[in-house]
């Protein structure tokens, strides 16, 4: 009785923060920017193998650049046009080649590294396969100038047209994950997690951090890291940063498996971490950036609530013990309540109320991932099959 009180009171908490981010977010008028003078920016675009997508990625970012402002394109150990590409686009566009040191945490640093001979005031990092909404790069170098601080852009995962019942659940969940959690922190006047891509970064801050790392989940590491050294990142809801969901399946399932075991790992081995910092430092900031890392993946976290609930009921039944049941409800109730909040005022145009019913089947199709973290978990940086890619 007592491992299972313990196990749904672990839940119950997990749910809990979800169910105060969710309902701590609402839609709001846009803000003005800071009133702060435009900073000369320098633009990191990390990319790896991207021909088909980088010319249409610098386009929306050129067009928002001031004259003194620098477009960096890093081609990391690409085996095709992507730097070709990349120049006749208009950027500027440095080569790293070394096959034993991948993924983007090397090519962040190789960039900084170049710019260091010339330092803007601010760098912002988009990815090579997104698309830069109207007037973001103005308000995130506005933001992190006043602050400064890490500024974080909203950034969103689209499904693709046509897309199936797992793309579209994927989407809803990405929405809750992206927008819906740090806009409720956001609300609450707490920091958020780094997305990977729509970043700014003031230079004295990302000078001096270290970014040269194959970490699976580099941007959670390092919002970290900066949180930990008293700059903890601001959530921008007024701009936006899109990319679309890979169309093939073995795309989708790279994509996922990578994402998935570094946000488990980096929840083993870094939200513990962090909150403790919060409470010894008295830091509201640290401790709810903690408690917000310790939330799993939405599909893991429903799966767990299930899975003790199950028990729960098994036991008040044949023992006649109560009370991990009465935790394990309530826990179901405020994962439900979160769900159906977040639907109903940021995924009806993605999930239909049909959909949403059968959205426990998509957590169950995940199970070969979370089973292939304890047996065989991915350690090392692979990039996803970007769609029109064979």
């Amino acid at each position: 009785m007592w491992l299972l009180v313990c196990g749904a009171g672990c839940v119950l908490a997990l749910c809990t923060v979800l169910f105060v981010e969710t309902y701590a977010a609402v839609r709001r008028p846009e803000s003005p920017a800071p009133g702060v003078a435009r900073q000369r920016i320098a633009v990191l675009v990390p990319a790896h193998d991207e021909e088909l997508q980088i010319a249409s990625t610098l386009r929306p970012i050129t067009a928002q650049l001031a004259p003194t402002d620098r477009l960096l394109v890093v081609a990391d150990n690409c085996s095709d046009a992507t730097a070709a590409v990349a120049r006749a686009a208009g950027a500027e566009v440095i080569e790293r080649r070394d096959p034993d040191r991948r993924g983007k945490g090397y090519a962040l640093d190789f960039g900084v590294r170049h710019l260091e001979a010339d330092p803007p005031e601010v760098v912002v990092v988009i990815d090579a396969d997104c698309d830069v909404g109207p007037g973001t790069l103005d308000r995130l170098v506005r933001l992190a100038t006043a602050s400064a601080r890490p500024v974080q852009s909203l950034y969103l995962m689209r499904a693709p047209g046509g897309a199936g019942f797992s793309v579209r659940v994927a989407e809803f969940a990405w929405i809750i994950k992206n927008q819906v959690r740090p806009l409720g922190l956001h609300r609450l006047g707490l920091p958020c997690q780094l997305m990977g891509t729509g970043m700014a970064f003031p230079w004295p801050l990302i000078r001096s951090t270290t970014l040269a790392s194959g970490n699976l989940v580099e941007d959670m590491k390092l919002g970290i890291d900066l949180a930990m050294a008293g700059a903890a990142p601001l959530f921008s809801p007024d701009t936006l940063v899109t990319s679309v969901f890979p169309v093939s399946d073995e795309g989708l399932r790279g994509q996922r498996k990578r994402w998935e075991h570094g946000h488990l790992l980096t929840i083993l081995r870094e939200a513990p971490r962090v909150f403790l910092a919060g409470i010894t430092s008295l830091s509201a900031s640290l401790m709810a950036l903690g408690l917000d890392l310790a939330v799993p993946p939405l599909a893991l976290l429903t799966m767990l609530t299930a899975v003790i609930g199950l028990a729960a009921l098994a036991l008040a039944l044949l023992a006649g013990q109560f009370l991990p049941l009465m935790l394990a409800a309530l826990a179901v109730a405020l994962l439900a309540a979160s769900i159906l909040r977040a639907w109903w005022q940021f995924g009806r145009r993605t999930l239909s109320a049909g959909d949403l019913a059968r959205a426990p089947l998509y957590a169950l199709r995940k199970i070969p991932i979370y089973a292939g973290f304890l047996m065989s978990r991915q350690m090392e940086w692979v990039r996803s099959k970007r769609n029109g890619e064979q």
